[in-house]
């Protein structure tokens, strides 16, 4: 299931003290999402079982933030990440995410845990100025190119500020 439902300027903050917490399978497919996933994206828990996480994605968000993130779990790190979602009723919600693989008892990753929190203000207009810059050249470069050329483009921006992509997230 994909969230058909068109993006509006409505924006939805999480509270000081709110925990949004899900379980993926390696698939991305939705194994758990707590009260505050429930209630910030939207859906009935019914609905979230069994879809793909990336349901709640924004268009406003770059593919290739979700390169990165995909490529540094899938490499069996943690990774963190500012993230604009999408709940189903159009409205949107920013979540500062952590997101670490599960493994099996043979050290195998068999899922991923994430856990978001509310982003500080400032920090969501210094990553959307940057969103703004990956998704225009996603869009400049066509979709075949789209992830690997905004990816790059991030790379470049931490390669002149002379941070690796996690000291830059931590430091914002």
């Amino acid at each position: 299931m994909k969230n058909k439902t068109p993006p509006t300027a409505v924006e939805r903050v999480m509270r000081e003290d709110d925990f949004i917490v899900s379980t993926t399978d390696t698939k991305g497919r939705i194994t758990y999402g707590n009260r505050i996933f429930i209630e910030f994206s939207g859906y009935a828990e019914k609905e979230l079982l069994g879809a793909q996480h990336n349901m709640i994605r924004h268009p406003d968000m770059p593919r290739g933030v979700f390169k990165f993130l995909w490529d540094t779990i899938q490499g069996q790190n943690e990774c963190f990440a500012y993230v604009k979602n999408l709940s189903k009723d159009g409205s949107f919600y920013w979540v500062f995410a952590n997101v670490t693989p599960l493994f099996d008892p043979q050290g195998r990753i068999e899922g991923f845990f994430s856990v978001r929190r509310k982003p500080k203000a400032e920090s969501i207009a210094i990553i959307s100025d940057i969103y703004r810059a990956m998704l225009d050249m996603e869009q400049r470069v066509g979709p075949r190119e789209a992830m690997d050329a905004s990816l790059g483009l991030l790379q470049k921006m931490l390669a002149e500020k002379g941070l690796t992509y996690h000291e830059f997230i931590l430091s914002i």
